[in-house]
């Protein structure tokens, strides 16, 4: 029996894809640990993200459209950055995220992640986080249920 040449289509039975290829909402919710209908929520936030659409509205997101998402996700889980001051740096860059600071080259002129207030309230865990002693990855998961109780209330406002 032949062994199947490394082509495209032995990539596709072995269910690997291009760096070119599209991309599934479930195959991106997967790559960058979010859940869904976090990336749907950032989609109503973001004007950049715009995922092609096929019939019955199946979202297929372009290698620079995850790109954008994972800066995106660096900027609001590890820098700390609000939703709003994430849209403002996507202003100030022209429609480009720039790169979390976990992924920087170590420049000191990275901008500092903006304060203030997240869609028009303060962001509740940033004061209590200050004097608990949290490492990373517990703030990173504070942000993420913060993230997807903004998508429930912009459920819920839509909903009304």
């Amino acid at each position: 029996m032949a062994v199947p040449h490394e082509d495209a289509p032995a990539q596709r039975r072995a269910g690997r894809k291009s760096a070119e290829a599209f991309r599934t909402i479930t195959e991106v919710s997967a790559a960058l640990d979010l859940p869904q209908h976090v990336l749907r929520f950032w989609e109503t936030k973001f004007p950049q993200i715009k995922p092609m659409k096929r019939g019955g509205g199946r979202r297929y997101y372009r290698p620079e459209d995850v790109e954008l998402l994972r800066r995106i996700r660096g900027l609001l889980y590890d820098d700390g950055y609000t939703i709003k001051g994430v849209q403002k740096l996507l202003r100030q860059n022209g429609g480009k995220a720039p790169l979390p600071s976990g992924d920087s080259d170590g420049d000191e002129d990275d901008p500092e992640p903006l304060d203030g207030p997240a869609d028009g309230q303060a962001l509740a865990p940033e004061l209590p986080m200050a004097g608990l002693g949290m490492n990373a990855g517990q703030k990173a998961e504070l942000r993420s249920i913060l993230t997807d109780l903004e998508a429930i209330r912009a459920s819920l406002t839509k909903a009304r």
